[in-house]
């Protein structure tokens, strides 16, 4: 029988990216009967879609790639400190073709609904294309950032030139010399676009609703030499990670803010942003993220960067944030971006000033005047985190909606299983580790945690688990409490739910959708269930719930 025959499995697998691909690795291990389905034609996930010119790592590529497996890390040579999308999605290929993990894998299959049938313990899933399937386990590996959310602008349908979201960027080359092209949005994917282009197009025009703090990249080549001596300590480079907060290489600066002159810190500052990738973010003193007065000395520094680097002062002026500060959301990381408005071919709109009216045939109307196009580009975001989950109708015990339960925002234990979703298994879920931290460390980090947890049910003979209530509240207030501390809080960022294109996801109501509390944090919580026998979480045997106290109990006879 092929696996696109096959109806049932023990663990369905939705979404072939980072965590999918290691999430099937470890369940073809244990012998279980599992797949992978996918939306896309292929594998790789965000590397699959975000062909966007500029598209790459903000994380160190040696820090990034998976670390399971010791052959992997000897035979694979990252060509850059921060990897584009082209050798990314290589690289994803050459680790499931290695483990020959293409044999799991249907795609061109979008998972349109998933209900669970609570009288068989099982889960159903209905596929676009009205195939049916039914699982113990599905397991949404579904991406942070896999929904892209276009504006709402009037006439959107009406261009006759070229249009479309990064996310969507044509697979094909897109003829750009000479062209008149137009990007809405300045987030990191719109910084990554605009540095990249503004020198291959004809003239560019770039329509900014909010500014947003950005640092050199400071990319570079690796040699073979280089590559050999990251090679030699792998081991070291990944325990590093695990003590961090961010899950990086960068450790914060242990001194006090205002144990230090403004001497020394201003030298740690020209330090720092001479440094390759998150090091001006996550080197930096602790207080940036949650003092006022911290954060506004350092914002200002950052602030007088970008007036060295920007000819014209008005336009500077621009591109400096003011509704928050540096750091307190996810700093995008740039290659001349700033100096690509000193050319003469690009030109920056601002449309709180002039906002967008239309689209029109030939290109757009502000409130000020029209602009002729050839290309729209939308770089205006993503629904972040829980857009994924809210696409699929996905119903639990008694019928009830995910979408409809987290309307207000998430509710998780753990960030990776849900009360009344019993078996539901979320390795990237909201208010797991995952969104706040370097993503394939705390992806490996959950994934091996929710593989752990299906052994454990296979060793004890369960069918069934579900958080409890009381245990899911308690680890939902926890993740609140992490933001207190936090400036964050205070942002308009996707870690704290803000889309105006997504409704319900304005600004003023805070969806916690991360975990705050650090890496390390995170993985000692997670451990300590698992520890003591996944503490908060009832398993079925048949029919019949086991209470926590039954199953100390019944583990204590044994």
């Amino acid at each position: 029988m092929t696996v696109e025959a096959k109806s049932h499995y023990e663990a369905i697998v939705i979404g072939a990216g980072v965590a999918g691909i290691y999430q099937i690795k470890l369940l073809s291990d244990l012998g279980v009967d599992a797949t992978v389905l996918d939306a896309a034609p292929d594998l790789g996930g965000t590397w699959y879609w975000n062909r966007y010119p500029g598209a790459r790592f903000d994380s160190e590529s040696y820090t990034y790639g998976y670390s399971f497996s010791k052959e992997v890390l000897d035979e694979w040579h990252w060509k850059e400190r921060f990897s584009s999308q082209p050798e990314n999605l290589r690289y994803l290929n050459f680790v499931a073709d290695k483990f020959d993990l293409r044999k799991y894998m249907q795609f061109n299959c979008k998972v349109a609904a998933a209900h669970f049938d609570e009288t068989a313990n099982l889960w159903r899933l209905t596929l676009s294309d009205g195939r049916k399937l039914t699982c113990r386990f599905p397991i949404l590996a579904v991406g942070l950032l896999s929904i892209p959310t276009p504006p709402k602008i009037k006439g959107m349908e009406k261009f006759k030139g070229r249009s479309f979201h990064t996310f969507h960027w044509p697979h094909e080359p897109v003829a750009l010399a000479g062209k008149k092209v137009a990007v809405i949005g300045t987030g990191a994917t719109g910084i990554q676009v605009i540095a990249e282009i503004a020198d291959k197009v004809g003239d560019l025009t770039v329509f900014q609703r909010r500014p947003n703090w950005s640092a050199p990249l400071h990319n570079s080549a690796i040699s073979d030499a280089e590559m050999a001596e990251i090679r030699s300590r792998y081991k070291e480079i990944f325990a590093q990670c695990s003590r961090t907060p961010g899950g990086f290489e960068h450790e914060p600066d242990r001194r006090g803010f205002y144990e230090v002159s403004r001497e020394e810190r201003l030298a740690l500052w020209d330090k720092l942003y001479a440094s390759p990738g998150f090091a001006v973010w996550l080197r930096n003193f602790r207080e940036i993220f949650t003092d006022e007065k911290a954060n506004a000395e350092f914002s200002e520094y950052i602030a007088g960067r970008i007036r060295q680097r920007v000819k014209d002062p008005a336009v500077a002026e621009k591109l400096i944030p003011r509704d928050h500060g540096f750091g307190v959301q996810r700093v995008p990381m740039e290659t001349h971006y700033f100096e690509a408005y000193n050319r003469d071919n690009v030109h920056l709109v601002d449309i709180t000033e002039t906002p967008i009216v239309e689209i029109t045939e030939t290109g757009l109307r502000t409130t000020e005047r029209e602009f002729d196009f050839d290309v729209i580009v939308y770089a205006t975001g993503f629904d972040a985190i829980t857009g994924a989950y809210d696409h699929i109708d996905i119903q639990g015990v008694g019928g009830v909606k995910l979408r409809d339960l987290w309307s207000d925002g998430p509710s998780t234990f753990l960030g990776m299983l849900v009360h009344g979703f019993p078996n539901l298994l979320m390795p990237s879920g909201p208010q797991s580790g995952s969104a706040s931290t370097n993503f394939p460390r705390a992806i490996e980090t959950c994934v091996d945690w929710c593989t752990g947890l299906l052994k454990y049910m296979r060793e004890h003979g369960y069918v069934r688990a579900e958080p409890t209530l009381d245990a899911q509240e308690r680890w939902t207030e926890h993740v609140k409490q992490m933001y207190s501390a936090m400036l964050m809080r205070k942002a308009k960022s996707w870690f704290t739910g803000y889309n105006s294109n997504v409704p319900g996801h304005e600004y003023g109501k805070t969806r916690y959708l991360v975990y705050n509390g650090g890496a390390p944090k995170y993985v000692s919580k997670i451990a300590q269930v698992a520890h003591n026998d996944y503490a908060g979480i009832n398993f079925t045997i048949g029919s019949e719930p086991l209470t926590d106290r039954e199953r100390v109990a019944e583990t204590n006879a044994a």
